[in-house]
């Protein structure tokens, strides 16, 4: 869609004329929904995701001032929007680890790209829910550790050692699939 495509179809959205809200929810839909994925533990809960974030959306969107991507500004309220459920469901709720416990590793590039994504999305999906959001926060969305620290409520070294934690679980679970 063009940019002023899009701006008239925001601009109806803000006269609450139903049929553009339908279709700006299209648009984007899909592609939230499989941001929703990375923070659910099943469907229905990024289905609950998603919709509690189209509902911010467009209580929202009359902030939106048309600078920058659209996409990435549904994006991070989408984010928000589960991140704030996860919370308080107390998800989060885990033994905080010293950063020297978990030394930072990284896995060769070239055999990382040997598993298949589906592979590695479950075996991200089966970290403990603290280390798996902080990593999906870090690596996916671009979240610096001060933003992770202050989205979730934790220190930047609790969030620092919750992706090294990640990244060596992630790796023992490599190991373990290819051994």
């Amino acid at each position: 869609m063009q940019e002023k495509e899009l701006h008239i179809l925001i601009n109806d959205c803000l006269d609450n004329n139903r049929s553009s809200q339908e279709e700006l929810y299209r648009l984007y839909c899909d592609k939230m929904f499989s941001v929703c994925m990375y923070y659910a533990k099943d469907r229905d809960e990024a289905a609950d995701f998603l919709q509690e974030g189209f509902i911010t959306v467009f209580g929202k969107l009359h902030l939106y001032k048309f600078e920058g991507s659209f996409e990435g500004w549904v994006r991070r309220i989408i984010v928000n929007t589960a991140l704030s459920a996860l919370r308080k469901k107390k998800r989060f709720m885990e033994v905080n680890t010293a950063i020297e416990d978990f030394p930072e590793t990284d896995v060769v590039t070239e055999e990382v790209n040997m598993i298949p994504s589906g592979k590695v999305i479950e075996m991200v999906g089966d970290l403990p829910v603290k280390a798996g959001t902080v990593l999906k926060l870090y690596a996916i969305e671009g979240y610096s550790h001060q933003e992770i620290a202050e989205i979730m409520d934790i220190s930047v070294g609790t969030s620092k050692s919750q992706l090294n934690r990640a990244r060596t679980l992630l790796k023992k679970a490599f190991n373990k699939s290819n051994g």
